[in-house]
């Protein structure tokens, strides 16, 4: 009678061991050995992630959506997303409205310039104010950082007058010659970019440079100017994108002539509308949603090829330069 009873005893604690191990195991798998190892945990940052994509992409869709619809599409409270019927031409229209080969040559040319010229010019800044014995430095940075804090609203009219004298209203050197000075849009943010960048390299690479007979400009252009290759990349594509999607520096000193396509954006609706010039309550019409919503896509789509291209080196260089410290 005992057999029975210690066999029965025995297997009882095989079961409670297996169920202990199991519940472990299923715990294990829930919850994790940390706080964002579990299926829980997982599920609950996927849904987060997923919230805040659907507020960054919802905008896109619905310009994808909408510059894809029929005018009858677009009057039919009925239709949200997906329209009854495809069509081309609200991109012909936007295409034409725009005159989007010249404006993109426009807009392409001002971005481009500028953004190389203030790679350049404010690497050697923030190289000089970093590491060379300037007098004065520590003010000098002061006031190029006063000069990130102004507002461009307060000194737009003495520019204004300063570019009309020089005749320079109307052309790309309005931007182009402030860049080469270092004071191009947002430079002083660039200018303290690389100046953090460059205080952080050991002062050991200057010191051999310097017994091997090397120049100040010899220096930079051999051996920082290629070390700070991730921060030449970040400064690039900020001031790329920033000099594209400006609109109040343009409506100012670009009224006619070398229009970029935020200028042309906004004079659309009068484009496509001419007896609608100077009315200002049809700013949401309907019926030319569609034609603006595709001329806002062409506007952005260079820009997305662009980063889809340069997102890896991109924010490594952001994480070597230091700006998410």
């Amino acid at each position: 009678m005992s057999d029975p009873v210690r066999i029965r005893g025995l297997q009882q604690r095989i079961k409670s061991v297996m169920w202990s191990r199991n519940s472990q195991r299923f715990k294990m798998v829930l919850l994790g050995r940390n706080l964002s190892d579990g299926l829980i945990a997982k599920l609950i940052i996927y849904m987060l992630l997923s919230i805040v994509a659907y507020l960054y992409l919802q905008p896109l869709l619905h310009m994808i959506s909408t510059m894809f619809m029929t005018v009858s599409d677009l009057l039919d409270p009925a239709v949200k997303w997906i329209p009854r019927e495809i069509t081309w031409e609200n991109m012909t229209k936007a295409i034409e409205g725009l005159q989007y080969p010249q404006a993109l040559f426009n807009t392409a040319t001002i971005a481009l310039t500028c953004s190389i010229a203030q790679v350049l010019v404010c690497s050697m800044t923030g190289y000089a104010l970093a590491r060379l014995a300037v007098p004065f430095k520590g003010f000098i940075t002061a006031m190029v950082l006063l000069t990130f804090l102004i507002p461009p609203q307060v000194v737009i009219i003495p520019l204004y007058v300063i570019f009309s004298k020089l005749g320079l209203l109307n052309t790309m050197f309005v931007f182009l010659v402030p860049a080469i000075f270092g004071q191009g849009l947002k430079g002083a943010l660039f200018i303290l970019i690389f100046r953090q960048f460059f205080r952080a390299q050991p002062p050991s690479l200057e010191e051999a440079a310097k017994l091997d007979g090397a120049s100040v400009i010899r220096l930079y252009v051999r051996i920082m100017l290629p070390l700070a290759r991730s921060a030449c990349l970040v400064v690039f594509l900020f001031s790329f994108i920033w000099y594209w999607n400006m609109y109040y520096e343009p409506s100012m000193f670009l009224a006619k002539g070398f229009t970029p396509l935020s200028i042309r954006l906004d004079n659309l609706e009068n484009v496509l509308n001419p007896s609608l010039l100077g009315n200002k309550n049809n700013i949401s019409n309907p019926v030319t949603e569609g034609t603006k919503m595709a001329a806002a896509f062409l506007i952005i789509f260079p820009l997305m090829l662009i980063f889809m291209f340069l997102q890896r080196w991109f924010i490594t260089g952001i994480e070597r330069t230091g700006i998410v410290e």
